[in-house]
C-alpha cells in the first residue's frame, strides 16, 4: 500500500485478513494455491504479504459500518466478494495467457490450466457459501454481480474480433468491472438493512465510481507518464486492447481513420509506426480532452449522489478521498 493511499483502504485489512485465512483454511489439493493465489502465502507455503488494496472488501465492511451496521454481520459477505474478484482473476489470467501477477507466477503457470480452472470454480463455489451466512439477499445480490461480471468478460473477449462503439464499451465495463464495485456498495447496505431507495442510490453512485475508474484506466494506457506507470505511451494499443480512447475515436473518425483503425486492430502484432498512426487519429478526434471530460462528469454525478447518502460528514470525507485516489492512480 502507498503512503498516500485513503485510510479507507487500511482500516479493516487485519480483519479481512483474519478472514480470508479462515475461509481459506483448508488442506485439500487446492487450498495452499487459493491461498498463495490471494496473497496469504508464497510459493511455499509460508506467511506471504501480497494481499493487494482489498478495495471491494473494504467497501463493503465501510458501507454497512456509515449505515449503522453491524461489521460482524458484513464481514463473511466481504471475504465472499473478495473470493469471486480472485475467482475471476484466475480465469481471466487463463483467458489472456498472463503469466504473472503483482510480480509472481499466474495459478495456471504454476498448475497448469486444468487445475487453474478448477481452483477457479472452487474459489466461486467457497464465495457462495460465505455470502450465504450473511443471509440469503446477500447471497443474491453476490450471485447478480457474478452473472454481470462473468457477461461483461464474454463481451470483453469478443471485442478481440471487431472495434466497438463507446455505448457498447461501456455497457461491457459496466459489467466487466462495475458489477463487483457496485456489488461492494450494494452488500453493505443490505448488511445494515438500509431501506431500498439508499441501496439504489449506492448501485448509481458505484456505477459512476466504476466507469470514472476504468475510462482514467484506460488514458494511463495510451498517455500515461512512463516514469509513473512504468509502461511506454500506446502501451495499450500496442496490446490491441480496446479500450474507452479506442471506442472513441472509431466513432467520431472519419472513413479513412475508421478503416485505418480497423486496419492496425486487425492482427498481428502492433509497430511503432502503427501506434503512432492511432496516437494522431485519438488527436484529430479530441479523444483525450472528451475522454477527461468524461471521467469529470462521472465524477461529479458520484458527488451528486453521494450528498444524499445518509453518511456522517467523516464518512462522506473519507469516501470523496478513495473516489480521487481511485480517479488518479497511476498504476
Amino acid at each position: 500500500m502507498t503512503s498516500d493511499a485513503p485510510v479507507l483502504l487500511s482500516r479493516y485489512t487485519e480483519q479481512l485478513e483474519k478472514a480470508l485465512r479462515s475461509a481459506l483454511c483448508g488442506d485439500s489439493l487446492l487450498h495452499p494455491v487459493l491461498r498463495y493465489h490471494v496473497g496469504l502465502e508464497d510459493e511455499h507455503g509460508a506467511s506471504g504479504n501480497r494481499l493487494g488494496k482489498l478495495l471491494r472488501p473494504s467497501l463493503v465492511l465501510f458501507t454497512c459500518e456509515h449505515l449503522g451496521g453491524r461489521l460482524d454481520r458484513a464481514l463473511k459477505a466481504a471475504v465472499a466478494l473478495e473470493l469471486v474478484h480472485n475467482f475471476s482473476l484466475i480465469h481471466d489470467d487463463i483467458q489472456d495467457k498472463d503469466p504473472t501477477r503483482r510480480g509472481c507466477p499466474t495459478v495456471w503457470r504454476r498448475i497448469g490450466v486444468a487445475q487453474a480452472i478448477n481452483a477457479g470454480d472452487l474459489l466461486h463455489s467457497m464465495a457462495l457459501g460465505e455470502a450465504l451466512e450473511s443471509g440469503i439477499e446477500a447471497l443474491n445480490v453476490l450471485n447478480r454481480a457474478t452473472t454481470a461480471m462473468i457477461e461483461g468478460q464474454a463481451m470483453d473477449l469478443s471485442f478481440e474480433e471487431r472495434l466497438v462503439d463507446v455505448a457498447e464499451y461501456l455497457e461491457m465495463i459496466d459489467r466487466k468491472t462495475g458489477a463487483l464495485l457496485r456489488c461492494a456498495f450494494e452488500l453493505g447496505a443490505v448488511c445494515a438493512d438500509a431501506p431500498a431507495d439508499v441501496r439504489s442510490e449506492l448501485v448509481s453512485f458505484g456505477r459512476h465510481v466504476g466507469r470514472a475508474f476504468q475510462i482514467r484506466d484506460d488514458m494511463l494506457g495510451i498517455w500515461g507518464d512512463p516514469e509513473i506507470t512504468g509502461k511506454p505511451k500506446g502501451s495499450d494499443i500496442r496490446r490491441r486492447k480496446k479500450s474507452f480512447p479506442i471506442a472513441h475515436a472509431f466513432e467520431l473518425a472519419n472513413a479513412d481513420d475508421r478503416s485505418a483503425l480497423t486496419s492496425v486492430y486487425g492482427s498481428g502484432s502492433i509497430d511503432d509506426k502503427q501506434v503512432s498512426t492511432v496516437m494522431n487519429i485519438l488527436e484529430r478526434t479530441h479523444t483525450r480532452e472528451q475522454s477527461g471530460a468524461h471521467v469529470r462528469s462521472d465524477l461529479q454525478q458520484a458527488e451528486t449522489i453521494l450528498e444524499s447518502l445518509p453518511f456522517d460528514p467523516s464518512g462522506k470525507d473519507e469516501m470523496r478521498e478513495l473516489v480521487a485516489f481511485l480517479a488518479r492512480r497511476d498504476k
